[in-house]
C-alpha cells in the first residue's frame, strides 16, 4: 500500500513542473489566448478578397513594395464602411492613426517623445519580472489581473467621487 501512495505522490508533482510556461512566452501574452498546442488557429487563416480584371492595362495601380495588396483582407475597414464610417480615417501613417492626427499634432504642440512606447513597455517588463519571483501556481489564474490588481480602480469609488463632487453620472448596477 505504501509504495504505491508513492508512485501516485510521484506522478502528480512530476506532472505539476510539465505545466509550466517560458518567462518569454508568459510575458508576450498575459491574457493567453492564442492556441498553446502549437497547431494552426483555424480563425486567424483569411481568405483573399477575389481578383478582379481592370477594363484597361493603363487602369493598373503602380506596385508598392511592402505595401498594401488589392486582394488583401481589411476586416476592420470593412467593419467600419458596413456601420457607415470613414475606412480611411484607419490608416496609420507614422504610427499614428488617419483619425487621430489632428487630436497627436494638438497634445504634442509643446513636444513629446518618440520613445515613449518602448520605454514604458521596458518600465512595464520590468514591473512584470519584479512581480514574477513567486510566480507559481497549483491552479491557473489570469496573470493579467492578477499583476495589476493593485493597480485597478474601483470604478464604485470613483463614481461616487465624481457625485460627490456634484458631475452628472450614469447608473451603475449594484454592487
Amino acid at each position: 500500500m505504501m509504495p504505491r501512495a508513492w508512485i501516485i505522490l510521484a506522478l502528480v508533482a512530476l506532472t505539476a513542473c510539465g505545466s509550466r510556461q517560458d518567462t518569454a512566452d508568459r510575458d508576450t501574452n498575459l491574457r493567453q489566448l492564442r492556441n498553446p498546442g502549437g497547431t494552426p488557429e483555424e480563425f486567424s487563416i483569411v481568405p483573399p478578397k477575389p481578383l478582379q480584371a481592370p477594363e484597361s492595362l493603363t487602369e493598373l495601380p503602380t506596385p508598392t513594395p511592402g505595401g498594401a495588396n488589392r486582394t488583401d483582407q481589411t476586416p476592420l475597414k470593412d467593419a467600419v464602411a458596413v456601420l457607415g464610417g470613414q475606412p480611411s480615417r484607419l490608416d496609420v501613417q507614422d504610427g499614428i492613426g488617419a483619425g487621430d492626427q489632428a487630436l497627436v499634432a494638438r497634445v504634442s504642440r509643446f513636444g513629446r517623445d518618440p520613445a515613449i512606447r518602448t520605454e514604458l513597455a521596458a518600465a512595464d517588463q520590468a514591473f512584470r519580472e519584479r512581480r514574477s519571483v513567486f510566480n507559481w501556481r497549483l491552479v491557473p489564474e489570469d496573470t493579467y489581473n492578477r499583476i495589476y490588481r493593485n493597480q485597478a480602480l474601483d470604478p464604485y469609488a470613483a463614481l461616487e467621487a465624481a457625485r460627490r463632487a456634484g458631475l452628472l453620472t450614469p447608473s451603475a448596477p449594484p454592487r
